[in-house]
């Protein structure tokens, strides 16, 4: 949020001082609570945080304020609450209330920001990072008077607020789509339960050897076919910037080439939805990976591969090999 001139780069119009440096345990108040996941309850009446982003619940409550609740331990600096009201509170999970001098969802903005970065470095020591009140009371932090606080604090309010109306809409349509997709493809009758409007006809059988060439060149990484990883549900995409290629000492290591539109398929993973289009376009990706070209169609392939029964059906020619890995050979795929 800052540089080094004591004011960040992006402003509200009307606003210049420069930001104070202030420790946390100065603007607010840290303590824990004193619960144990064990004493959630199913459909109780209040919140109960403990040390994850799922929230149970309490029929009895041990504050009544507005705070910011921070887990103690596991995914150290990812996870913050923001709550007013009534609610009880895990052993290791940290209340921040009793703001003085800061708002509330302006501080909840620089815990997202900077809060991970400052807890990790302190825990570069520790085997498993963990919390405790010092990171908290000694953390400093940069704020500017309470007007700008507040016009940031309610800034970002109002983005996650849009965020997660997107991504409830997002789950909606992703619900949809699996229910349509289990429709609109044809089931042994021939016909699917759901048409657009016009079209009749049976949908005729045909072998996916009649639609699909297997496409099995491969070939070193290169700049026309950089090397990439597929994941589940995404796809072909870039290699993360952390990936473990370092570790391969052979410069000439020959991977699978795939193109644009291809179909791939992962025999061990089908599950878990490693099966799919290439949508990147040319790619080197690794040889354990089935890709074929797509004769006609190649969405509608896409959809059809995503479907309950076409997966049943896959996995009827699975076969294990060793290490507790499976595949499917290409020629009865």
């Amino acid at each position: 949020m800052k540089d080094e001139k004591k004011a960040p780069k992006l402003r509200f119009k009307g606003f210049t001082d420069d930001w104070e440096q202030c420790k946390l345990g100065d603007v607010a108040d840290i303590t824990t609570g004193s619960r144990n996941h064990q004493d959630s309850v199913t459909d109780g009446k209040y919140p109960f945080f403990v040390r994850s982003d799922k929230v149970e619940r309490l029929n009895e409550y041990d504050f009544d304020t507005r705070a910011i609740l921070v887990p103690g331990d596991g995914r150290i600096g990812e996870i913050f609450h923001y709550y007013n009201g009534k609610f009880a509170l895990h052993q290791r999970v940290y209340k921040v209330d009793n703001f003085n001098g800061i708002n509330a969802l302006f501080l909840l903005g620089q815990f997202k920001y900077s809060f991970k970065k400052h807890s990790l470095r302190l825990n570069a020591q520790g085997t498993v990072p963990s919390l405790r009140l010092p990171m908290f009371t000694n953390w400093n932090i940069s704020i500017p008077n309470i007007t700008e606080q507040e016009r940031i604090g309610s800034f970002f309010r109002k983005l996650d607020r849009t965020i997660t109306l997107h991504e409830e809409k997002k789950h909606q349509l992703e619900r949809l789509k699996s229910a349509l997709l289990q429709k609109m493809f044809a089931d042994k009758s021939g016909y699917p339960a759901i048409r657009f409007e016009g079209f009749s006809d049976e949908w005729e059988q045909c072998k996916l050897g009649d639609v699909f060439v297997e496409r099995n060149q491969k070939t070193v990484a290169d700049k026309k076919y950089p090397l990439c990883s597929f994941i589940a549900h995404k796809g072909v995409v870039p290699k993360a910037k952390y990936d473990r290629s370092f570790l391969v000492k052979s410069d000439d290591k020959k991977y699978k080439r795939t193109e644009l539109n291809d179909f791939i398929y992962s025999s061990n993973n089908l599950e878990t939805g490693s099966i799919g289009l290439n949508k990147f376009g040319n790619a080197t990706i690794s040889p354990v990976y089935s890709v074929f070209m797509v004769k006609g169609n190649s969405e509608f392939i896409a959809g059809l591969a995503t479907t309950h029964r076409f997966i049943y059906e896959m996995i009827r020619f699975r076969q294990g090999v060793v290490y507790g890995q499976w595949r499917i050979h290409e020629s009865d795929f």
